[in-house]
C-alpha cells in the first residue's frame, strides 16, 4: 500500500484504523564491479513495499540518498551529510505525523545511515515531545530495522555465501537486486574472488584499500534463485518485526 499511490481521501480512511507507516531509506553509492549503484534503495524499496503487501501497512516514499562520504572516492556515488539526512529525516516524520501517523518502521538498507538514523530519532523526538518545540498529546514512537538483521538472515548468508558474503558490495544485496531487477544483472571479473576486508577513513583512504569498492565479498556468486532467498526471509522478519512495534504499548 505505497503512499504515493492513495488518493488523500484513502490516507485519512487508512488512518482511522492504523498510525503506522514503513518508510524506506537507502544510499546512492557504489557497489562494486557487478553492484547497481542504487543497490541500497533498491533493497530497502523493494522489501518495504512487500512488508507493507503482508502487513497491510502504508509504506512512504524511499529515502534514496543517505550517507555515504565515504564511498565518494567512487564515480557515480551521492551523498548527504549527516545533518542533511536528519532534517530530511525530521520534515518526512514531521510531515506525517501532522496528519496523524504515529509509529514510524524504518526499513534501511546502508549500513553507513545507522547512526544518522538513531541520531534522526532523537531529534524527531526532541521536537515532537516539546523540548525544541510544542509538546503533542500522543507519543511519536520511530524503530529502525536493517533488512539483513536477524537470525534468519545471518543463518541463510552462511548456508548460500559461507564466508565470502562480505559487509560491502555482498553477496545478498547483489542477489536481492538481480532477483527484483533482473534486466539490470551485470556481469564483471572479481579480482581477487573474494575482497579483503578491513577499516579505513574517509573516502580517499577508502579507495586505496579497496581499489573494486568491495569489502570482504565475492558478489561473483549472486544470482536471482539466490536473490529471492535473501528477499522472501527479510520479508517474512519485517513483518513480523513490524507487527509487534504495532501492537506494543507507548
Amino acid at each position: 500500500m505505497l503512499l504515493q499511490h492513495q488518493t488523500w481521501q484513502e490516507v485519512e480512511f487508512y488512518l482511522t484504523h492504523s498510525t503506522g507507516i514503513i518508510m524506506p531509506i537507502g544510499s546512492t553509492e557504489q557497489h562494486g564491479p557487478n553492484g547497481l549503484i542504487g543497490t541500497d534503495a533498491i533493497c530497502a524499496e523493494t522489501i518495504a513495499a512487500a512488508v507493507g503487501d503482508v502487513a497491510d501497512a502504508m509504506v512512504g516514499p524511499t529515502i534514496g540518498v543517505g550517507m555515504a562520504v565515504h564511498h565518494m572516492g567512487f564515480t557515480g556515488t551521492m551523498t548527504l551529510r549527516p545533518s542533511t539526512l536528519i532534517a530530511v529525516m525530521r520534515d518526512y516524520v514531521l510531515s506525517l505525523a501532522r496528519h496523524g501517523f504515529r509509529r514510524f518502521f524504518f526499513v534501511n538498507g546502508h549500513g553507513g545511515n545507522i547512526a544518522t538514523i538513531g541520531a534522526a530519532f532523537y531529534e524527531i523526538y526532541a521536537e515532537f515531545e516539546g523540548a525544541f518545540g510544542a509538546r503533542q498529546d500522543q507519543e511519536l514512537v520511530c524503530r529502525l530495522a536493517n533488512w539483513w538483521d536477524g537470525k534468519a538472515l545471518s543463518d541463510l548468508s552462511k548456508e548460500v555465501f559461507g564466508d565470502q558474503d562480505g559487509s560491502h558490495a555482498t553477496a545478498s544485496e547483489v542477489a536481492v537486486t538481480q532477483y527484483v531487477l533482473p534486466k539490470t544483472i551485470k556481469q564483471a571479473q572479481m579480482d581477487p574472488p573474494k575482497a579483503p576486508s578491513g577499516r579505513f577513513h574517509g573516502p580517499a583512504d577508502y579507495r586505496r584499500r579497496f581499489p573494486d569498492g568491495r569489502i570482504g565479498s565475492n558478489p561473483s556468486l549472486a544470482t536471482p534463485e539466490k536473490g529471492q532467498r535473501f528477499f522472501d526471509a527479510s520479508v517474512a522478519e519485517l513483518a513480523k518485526t513490524y507487527k509487534a512495534f504495532m501492537e506494543e504499548k507507548s
